[in-house]
């Protein structure tokens, strides 16, 4: 909404009150902590999602906390979960307070709850009984309040009447009377040092104060918070979660963990601002003050002036917060290249500066009700930090937006499991280009309450999916569950029904019985012929039959394995079929294939290990043996990690590895050492940062997509990656070759 100057005016003059009278030692005293590389995830879908799967891509991300904070935030919720009908939590404030002394909340309720607002409803939200139940948590999180209100009309007359708010619509005003509320309650209880005229400070905070939106954040990760204030089973259209890392403020307590929130919006980030105190300033000239000491608080301050305040439409605030530069400026037509240089000559002192990723969920309000929901991603204008978007369109439309791949897929691979209508591959994944005049360098992801979801960049472009095809609805039984902690070994007998899926109405195809680069030359073309032109029936039966194929025989597994990793990794015509679908049923199969081959130790070609027999690994008995290695299990990183597993099979004489069901490992083929020429290694499924990085001699084919930092220092041999990669490619290689059927995010080959 776009407020008269003559409101606009009314509006700044009544914020002047609130300023604070340390403002200055305040600014001072803000401390600087190690740079950040947090985790942020975000999720937008048709239909509500239960919180379990943002835990999912959370706990896949727990290496990217260090248990200093986390937190998530939700929008679209289930009225009858909040205790509260549809039309009152479509306009009632959503106020959500932590009680860090439980003993302020009498006052809280008497002198700033009770007189203010009409409340119609209130109450402790629930939690597990210890804290001390979940292993990761070190104290007590904040016992959380929830009230829906609005503002009672007298007060309100009142604030219109003493601030000269009659320019301002009644729903703007109210607006801004919570919004003030908020500030003072947070300035009394929580930023006031204690202090014998002063008892209060650091004793309650508003966590959050939204329509149709709640906040929650504790000292902990964000799986951590999701458990104990038994989030799992909530449902909301909209999700966001950020494990902490430090950068700026009171890293160690549950006010500077995020996300952060304004009216309507709530907000995560992944970075550091260089110019935080510039910002500061920024906001100060108009009268909106820090309270938390942290960049991500400045940053919601901004996005709530921008759009709130100022009316900014979508573009012009991404163009505040991530101003264009340089040739992608000049790219731009003249019309938007004038409104831009406006834009930058009155805000480009309080555009955040460094490097930053921005996760937003927004209640889309309409005349004081949310009428949907948005999810949005702003990158920095140098792409300074890792992000990844992914959507899929079909009967349940789905984006997600987070700083790994891997931990897109995971959320998926969550959905799918319980959902037939959703894939737990994306339909497609993409990097947003920092400031650019392609995209902007930021993607919106917009549900509607009648159940449509809409993606669009920037410039509000739309970003869609090849019109005219369908996703495999029987996907739910191949979807592959969220990763065990120890993986169970599955028998080498015949498939289950689920494995096997629909049959086909026609008969099943006859395979030749050749050997050897025939048999896989034969599987590739057949398989190509069903996967351009047939049902996907045909398809799952064909590969049921490929897979019982590759059990009886031993011998033909390779080459059954190579016709198929060819398919996955050819670019085919899909017909009226999904290519995510099509993949979904091959890496079923694939995964099959690996998973039915012997256990470690035998005298065979393949040879499979896990987590739960890693122990039992001995030396290869023939040196044409392939090591085939299930992922699922293996940490991300550390002593126990899926890397340094390898490594420790290569010292016992293995040079052919397999690895499947990757999952987010990092750093898969470092650490080798020097001079290993004639090792090979081939990945499946979603692999971590750092792969590749340090190696000398070692060939790496990647059978997807690979994620940022691949092929670091890299001194001799091969990396092969079929899909994309992230973020700073080849950064300090040295030799080698690199091949990418893809294309390469921020800063490659530096």
């Amino acid at each position: 909404m776009r407020l008269s100057d003559a409101a606009l005016a009314q509006l700044l003059r009544a914020r002047e009150a609130l300023r604070p009278a340390d403002l200055s030692e305040r600014l001072a005293s803000q401390r600087g902590e190690a740079e950040g590389g947090c985790g942020v995830v975000g999720l937008a879908a048709t239909v509500p999602v239960v919180g379990r799967h943002i835990l999912v891509p959370c706990s896949q991300m727990h290496n990217r906390g260090n248990g200093k904070g986390g937190g998530l935030a939700a929008a679209g919720l289930a009225p009858e979960q909040m205790g509260i009908d549809d039309a009152r939590l479509a306009s009632d404030y959503l106020i959500q307070i932590a009680l860090l002394d439980p003993m302020v909340r009498g006052e809280i309720a008497a002198h700033h709850i009770e007189p203010v607002f009409e409340v119609h409803a209130g109450y402790r939200i629930a939690t597990i009984d210890d804290y001390r139940d979940l292993p990761g948590l070190e104290m007590k999180p904040p016992d959380v309040w929830r009230y829906f209100v609005r503002v009672r009309e007298d007060v309100l007359d009142r604030f219109i009447e003493e601030h000269g708010l009659s320019a301002l619509p009644r729903q703007a005003a109210e607006d801004e009377f919570v919004s003030q509320w908020v500030f003072r309650f947070n300035a009394r209880f929580y930023a006031t040092p204690p202090s014998g005229r002063t008892p209060l400070g650091q004793h309650a905070f508003v966590l959050s104060y939204g329509r149709d939106m709640l906040v929650l954040k504790i000292v902990g990760y964000a799986e951590d918070a999701l458990r104990y204030y038994k989030m799992d089973d909530v449902r909301a259209h909209v999700w966001i979660g950020h494990q902490r890392y430090p950068t700026k403020g009171r890293v160690w307590h549950p006010g500077g963990a995020h996300p952060f929130a304004a009216l309507d919006i709530a907000l995560v980030h992944n970075g550091d601002f260089a110019n935080y105190h510039a910002v500061s300033e920024y906001l100060a000239q108009r009268s909106l003050y820090p309270l938390f000491l942290t960049d991500t608080e400045v940053a919601v301050l901004l996005f709530d002036l921008w759009s709130r305040t100022y009316g900014y439409p979508t573009e012009y605030l991404i163009e505040a917060m991530a101003p264009t530069t340089e040739r992608d400026f000049l790219m731009l037509p003249e019309e938007q290249r004038a409104a831009y240089r406006a834009i930058q000559a009155a805000h480009i002192h309080g555009s955040p500066d460094g490097p930053w990723f921005f996760i937003i969920a927004r209640s889309l309000a309409d005349h004081g009700s949310a009428t949907g929901w948005q999810l949005m991603g702003i990158t920095d204008t140098s792409m300074l930090r890792p992000q990844v978007f992914a959507l899929q369109e079909g009967e349940v439309s789905v984006g997600i937006i987070a700083s790994e791949k891997q931990a897109i897929d995971a959320t998926l691979a969550s959905l799918s499991h319980e959902d037939a209508r959703i894939c737990p591959i994306a339909d497609r994944y993409w990097n947003a280009r920092g400031g650019s005049y392609t995209d902007g360098g930021a993607f919106l992801f917009t549900v509607t309450r009648d159940g449509a979801l809409t993606c669009t960049n920037k410039f509000g472009d739309p970003v869609t999916t090849p019109p005219g095809q369908q996703h495999h609805l029987p996907l739910i039984h191949a979807a592959p569950a969220p990763p065990p902690a120890m993986p169970a070994v599955p028998s080498a007998g015949a498939p289950s029904s689920a494995e096997a899926g629909p049959r086909a109405r026609t008969a099943p195809v006859q395979t030749p019985t050749a050997r050897g680069s025939e048999r896989a030359e034969a599987i590739y073309a057949e398989g190509a012929r069903l996967v351009s032109s047939s049902r996907y029936e045909a398809l799952e039966e064909w590969l049921t039959s490929v897979r019982a194929e590759a059990r009886r025989t031993e011998a033909v597994r390779p080459a059954i394995l190579e016709g198929l990793t060819r398919l996955m990794d050819a670019r085919l015509p899909t017909g009226t079929k999904k290519r995510a679908s099509v993949l979904a049923l091959l890496h079923r199969a694939v995964y099959g294939i690996l998973r039915d081959a012997p256990a470690v130790n035998g005298a065979v070609l393949l040879s499979r290990v896990g987590w739960s027999d890693r122990a039992m690994l001995t030396a290869p008995q023939a040196t044409e043996q392939r090591l085939v290695v299930d992922a699922r299990g293996f940490p991300m990183e550390g002593p126990e990690s899926l890397s340094r597993f390898l490594v420790h099979a290569g010292t016992l004489g293995w040079t052919a590895f397999t690895i499947f069901d990757a999952h987010g490992q990092r750093f898969i083929g470092s650490g080798f050492g020097p001079d290993r020429q004639g090792m090979r290694i081939d990945v499946y499924g979603s692999p971590g940062d750092y792969l590749g990085s340090g190696l000398d001699g070692i060939e790496i084919t990647v059978h997807g997509d690979a994620q940022d930092q691949v092929g670091q220092i890299v001194k001799s041999g091969k990396l092969v990656v079929h899909g994309s990669v992230g973020q700073t490619l080849l950064y300090g290689a040295k030799g080698g070759e690199i091949y990418i059927l893809g294309s390469a995010a921020g800063r490659p080959l530096i």
